[in-house]
């Protein structure tokens, strides 16, 4: 029986996480490399080869690395009420409905031209054991989420592509 996709296994994630997202009125483009949405411009680094795109309307960006077992998630949302909200708590609240929580590791790296906020942690999710690897980053007014979820023990290979994809992240000056 083929499971379901982790990041659709319970709805508190996405509809807290992700609030915000599906009111963008323009249409998002992405060309591999450059993502252009309503309010924000970023390029990424080139996607793992075992990554393919998934469509998820509450997310900027979505991908299924089916060779780890894993989705992963990036999201924008430029709101003034997540202005002065710490990297902490925006953690936080990607994390809400979430029971069971082991933070393997929290820190504060440089990250293009500021601060992001890394997380890696088990928790369980509508009682599914799941791990993540979570970087959120505030720049130019907005809030970037990164997100990777797995099994927990899937092993550190897929995390480690994610990681660097993830620093290869650059907002692009100008409207999106």
């Amino acid at each position: 029986m083929r499971r379901r996709h982790p990041l659709l296994r319970g709805s508190g994630l996405l509809a807290l996480a992700f609030a915000g997202a599906a009111a963008c009125a323009a249409t998002p483009t992405f060309d591999g490399s450059l993502y252009r949405g309503r309010d924000v411009a970023f390029r990424l680094s080139p996607l793992p080869s075992t990554w393919h795109r998934v469509s998820l309307a509450a997310a900027d960006l979505t991908f299924r690395d089916d060779s780890h077992d894993a989705s992963i998630l990036i999201n924008s949302r430029c709101s003034s009420s997540d202005r002065d909200a710490p990297l902490l708590s925006l953690t936080e609240h990607l994390i809400i409905g979430t029971t069971g929580r082991h933070i393997v590791r929290e820190e504060t790296l440089p990250f293009d031209a500021r601060e992001v906020r890394h997380t890696v942690l088990e928790a369980r999710l509508d009682g599914v054991p799941m791990a993540y690897d979570i970087f959120v980053l505030k720049k130019d007014g907005c809030v970037f989420d990164f997100v990777y979820v797995t099994a927990p023990g899937a092993g550190p290979a897929g995390a480690t592509e994610f990681d660097h994809f993830v620093q290869g992240f650059h907002t692009v000056p100008g409207p999106g």
